[in-house]
């Protein structure tokens, strides 16, 4: 497939550098950002967006905004740390990746001295980014198994090369297929509000070759009825220690669709998108976004516009990772 400058370095390495998810698929623009405000503005207005992609993001951009902001001084930039990680944290609660990039960006702080700080900040950013691309490519390996030839697959959201720094993650098994020569037919569901299967999911996959064809969300179910569906293949903002997972709004109705037409759901994350940590579903908190979204409303109607569901481990027929895949209870 051809590469797709989601998420990485400025040619000079001194930005952070993206495109601009909130154009396509009529633009392309990349953006080059700086400071910290830019990187965190980028990461909540979803112009940056995808669970890996947004750890990368927040990795380099932390890296990028220290070393302007310090004017590479190491002592001031270790002084700053602390409140620009906790912004950056901040920016979009529910997906772990991010939380978990800045989580070692600073542990790596913590074991270096002040003359080796920014240098070493950034070689662990460019770590967090390679990472990525050979967890994307791992994925992808291990899933080939369950992408046979003729294989008619539904996915929600955008889990692709646009939110990742490689080839993506539940997206990742049907680049792969479709490089290995197999046939592969895409069904992705709009995506509502942003429509992000609708502009993301299915710009990326036409761009590659690969068949795609775009439904609303409420057609899901009754495509699966008519028997066009084999598997359906999401990606993961957090799997929890008991495999209950969060995924974009909408996920959890493929789910239930999916189970009652005896469709396997496949989940497909890095193995750094499951959180030992949180217990169940019932423990994430759900990031929830502006009324304007939905387009316009009647005057004082208001909006429930969550941006995440959490999908129970009950409906998950099986998770995907960087590592095979795996079965919860996720304990370390």
């Amino acid at each position: 497939m051809l590469a797709i400058p989601a998420v990485g370095w400025s040619p000079d390495t001194r930005a952070l550098r993206i495109i601009d998810q909130r154009l396509l698929p009529a633009q392309e623009v990349v953006c080059d950002l700086v400071t910290l405000t830019d990187t965190i503005a980028a990461i909540r207005s979803l112009a940056v967006r995808g669970a890996p992609a947004i750890g990368v993001a927040a990795a380099i951009g932390l890296a990028v905004a220290l070393d302007a902001d310090s004017r590479s001084d190491g002592a001031r930039a270790r002084a700053l740390l602390p409140s620009y990680a906790s912004a950056l944290i901040a920016s979009r609660p529910t997906a772990v990746n991010l939380a978990w990039a800045v989580e070692r960006m600073r542990r790596v702080a913590a074991d270096t001295t002040d003359v080796q700080l920014l240098h070493t900040l950034r070689l662990e950013a460019e770590s967090i980014r390679h990472e990525d691309v050979a967890m994307c490519a791992a994925i992808g390996r291990h899933g080939l198994s369950i992408i046979p030839d003729g294989a008619r697959v539904l996915t929600h959201c955008n889990a692709g090369a646009l939110a990742t720094a490689g080839i993506g993650t539940a997206l990742a098994p049907i680049y792969t297929a479709h490089a290995a020569g197999r046939l592969v037919t895409v069904y992705a569901d709009e995506t509502r509000p942003l429509r992000q299967g609708a502009r993301l999911t299915a710009w990326e996959l036409s761009r590659a070759g690969i068949n795609v064809t775009v439904l609303p969300d409420g057609a899901a179910a009754s495509l699966m009825a008519q028997q066009q569906v084999d598997l359906v293949l999401v990606g993961a903002d957090r799997i929890t220690a008991n495999g209950d997972v969060a995924n974009k709004v909408g996920t959890y109705g493929v789910a239930l669709a999916a189970r009652a037409h005896g469709i396997p759901l496949y989940v497909a994350a890095p193995w750094s998108t499951i959180d030992p940590a949180t217990a169940t579903g019932r423990d994430i908190v759900i990031e929830h976004r502006h009324a304007e979204e939905l387009g316009e409303l009647p005057a004082g109607v208001p909006a429930w516009n969550p941006a995440f569901d959490v999908t129970p481990r009950a409906l998950v027929h099986g998770y995907l990772t960087d590592r095979g895949f795996v079965t919860p209870p996720f304990l370390s």
